[in-house]
């Protein structure tokens, strides 16, 4: 063999290489959306990445704004893995068939909560997290006000209130829409309309983000927030200390958040090992790390104390089957828009 021959040889077997080590680089990532808190999608896709090697491509984006990308990839996926949020959009995208169905190995380390999110959903959606709706207040602006602090549903109607309500748009919003479907399954569809029109008299905005209410409650901008109560334990925790939060007494909805393999996943095999440790001690600790306080699936490990206990919350029997159905969403919100929404205030 010339010298040149054998300089060809090597070039190829070079470019071989190459060809395989990209292949193998290339089977190793995985691409994600992420739709809790900021700081728990990006400390887990550090951690993930850091223990496994394996690439992390995540976004950040809201329950709808996932749903909606997922839905337009769908002839051609470039998601492999959706995970956090609120789980009504999740069951929304299973109904549609844009998820693939998992049912993980240790089903026996989870919450009953979550496993029944995986019966229920056929094993095309996990339950990742669970937080309850509450109300939070500013005890200083309150007391400034001579206003007591709410303790039953029934309280927020009272026009002493009026403009001293935070809540979120259920249109734009899951936590505005866990909001809404949760009291029409607690009073009765009418019943729960009148009471919503009542309400809307004292709410001084409905905002698009539900995540917004404890902020607008720390800084004194409003007295009243409507919301998932770990959002506003995290804000008394941040030295916030005039910010309180409580359940309703009469009962509440609650999210579980979701956790789904996409359809078509063109990273399949990586996005099984990080969903499986998203769902692991390891993966399910870093919420509180973050300051993100939802309570975890994972019974296995010792929950932070950050993380407010749900046992003296009179969590309400959910129907998320029926209330996570695109045509149920669509007909509640029509009637919110139509009969609520559109009132003075």
């Amino acid at each position: 063999m010339t010298f040149h021959s054998f300089r060809r040889l090597l070039a190829v077997l070079g470019l071989a290489s190459c060809l395989a080590g990209g292949a193998s680089a290339q089977g190793q990532q995985v691409v994600a959306i992420c739709s809790t808190d900021q700081s728990w999608c990006e400390l887990a896709a550090k951690e993930f990445q850091a223990q496994t090697g394996i690439k992390v491509q995540q976004v950040r984006k809201a329950t709808g704004e996932a749903l909606a990308q997922i839905r337009a990839e769908a002839a051609n996926p470039k998601t492999d893995l959706w995970w956090g949020g609120t789980g009504d959009p999740f069951l929304q995208a299973a109904e549609v068939g844009l998820l693939e169905a998992y049912r993980p190995a240790y089903l026996d380390q989870l919450h009953g909560w979550a496993v029944r999110q995986y019966a229920m959903s056929g094993n095309l959606v996990g339950g990742f997290y669970t937080s309850a709706i509450g109300f939070g207040w500013n005890e200083d602006v309150l007391r400034k006000k001579n206003l007591p602090a709410p303790k039953c549903w029934s309280d927020l109607i009272d026009p002493k209130y009026k403009g001293e309500i935070e809540t979120s748009h259920p249109g734009s919003s899951g936590t505005g829409y866990t909001i809404l479907a949760g009291l029409v399954q607690l009073m009765g569809e009418d019943a729960a309309f009148e009471y919503l029109k009542k309400l809307h008299r004292n709410v001084t905005q409905y905002t698009r983000s539900g995540t917004a209410q404890a902020k607008s409650i720390a800084k004194g901008e409003v007295g009243i927030g409507l919301s998932f109560i770990f959002g506003f334990e995290n804000e008394r925790q941040q030295g916030f200390t005039m910010v309180k939060s409580a359940a309703p007494c009469e009962g509440t909805s609650y999210e579980i958040g979701g956790i789904a393999l996409v359809k078509g996943a063109r990273n399949r095999e990586t996005a099984k090992k990080y969903y499986d440790w998203l769902m692991s001690p390891a993966g399910q600790s870093l919420g509180a790390k973050a300051n993100s306080l939802q309570y975890p699936a994972n019974k296995t490990f010792k929950v932070d104390p950050k993380i407010p206990t749900l046992d003296n919350v009179r969590l309400m029997k959910y129907d998320f089957e029926k209330f996570g159905k695109a045509a149920e969403r669509k007909r509640l919100l029509e009637r919110w828009e139509k009969e609520v929404n559109s009132l003075p205030r």
